[in-house]
């Protein structure tokens, strides 16, 4: 809606996981090379964790472009609640394996028979799960006990776990400490530092042709930050709202009053907030009475 106004060629803060937009901090770089390391070197278990919206799932989105490019077979299973029986379907869906897919058993002989394969011929075999903290522990058995197919070059199939920071307080469950055990790259993303919000914000415009933006100051930037939290999906919602209203108002430049209706109508929440006296919808309409006119 507002790409004309501001001389864009596309919507720079779309909330979808788009690799393309990825911006590449110190962080997500050392993130991304932990996951492909870990696929290379058939390590097994890999475990991504993060809070709500610091890039899981676009590091994943990443992940499977790289294994795409490279012809490696793999499944994605991206909801993560089901149970032992639908992990099945799913993976026998995913890796297109000729058998009953309803058969434990039969998914079972043919994914054995399709990692030995890929084994024999220098490839390997990746398993990616999203959303990992709403498995249900027999399904975590389950992918435990397909961690266990190896030989002696090393894991048939990887396996990548990502998931809010609970699914790291699920695994140091006692009856999990055998699946912890196996877990050989861990990665924790942590919400962004001012400077990477700015370089962030700044990226992501200049993806879309607007180089040296000047549609948020450095001090809008800063408060963007704060309000955020330096949650990227945050940023991408406070700032997709922010160009929006500019845009409505026929502003190219986002203001302090501008992020402060977006935060109301965001329910945004941080440190140091001060709530807003909330205005009745009928303020500007009438005046309430006084006692006098009540005849009190």
């Amino acid at each position: 809606m507002y790409n004309a106004f501001f001389g864009i060629t596309d919507n720079p803060f779309n909330l979808s996981p788009d690799p393309a937009f990825l911006y590449r901090s110190s962080q997500h770089e050392e993130a991304l090379a932990n996951l492909i390391y870990g696929v290379q070197s058939r390590k097994g278990f890999i475990v991504l964790t993060g809070e709500v919206g610091t890039g899981k799932t676009t590091m994943l989105e990443c992940l499977r472009e790289y294994l795409e490019s490279q012809y490696i077979e793999f499944a994605f299973l991206f909801n993560s609640r089901i149970n032992p029986q639908q992990f099945f379907e799913m993976i026998a869906y995913d890796l297109d394996l000729r058998c009953e897919r309803t058969s434990k058993t039969e998914v079972l002989f043919a994914l054995n028979n399709l990692l030995i394969q890929q084994m024999n011929e220098g490839r390997t075999t990746v398993l990616i799960v999203d959303e990992a903290h709403n498995l249900d522990w027999e399904v975590l058995e389950e992918i435990r006990l397909l961690g266990n197919l190896e030989n002696r070059k090393g894991k048939l199939l990887q396996i990548v776990l990502a998931g809010q920071p609970e699914f790291d307080r699920k695994l140091d469950a006692p009856n999990l400490r055998q699946l912890k055990q196996r877990i050989v790259l861990r990665y924790n993303l942590k919400p962004f530092s001012l400077e990477e919000t700015a370089e962030y914000i700044d990226s992501r415009l200049a993806k879309v042709g607007l180089s040296d933006q000047s549609v948020f100051p450095d001090a809008l930037v800063t408060e963007i930050h704060t309000r955020s939290r330096g949650i990227p999906r945050i940023i991408n919602g406070i700032c997709d709202n922010l160009l929006l209203t500019a845009f409505a108002m026929e502003s190219r430049v986002c203001t302090q009053k501008m992020l402060d209706e977006v935060s109301d109508d965001m329910r945004l929440e941080w440190p140091g907030r001060r709530l807003r006296p909330i205005r009745s919808l009928y303020e500007d309409s009438f005046e309430a009475p006084s006692l006098r006119d009540r005849g009190d």
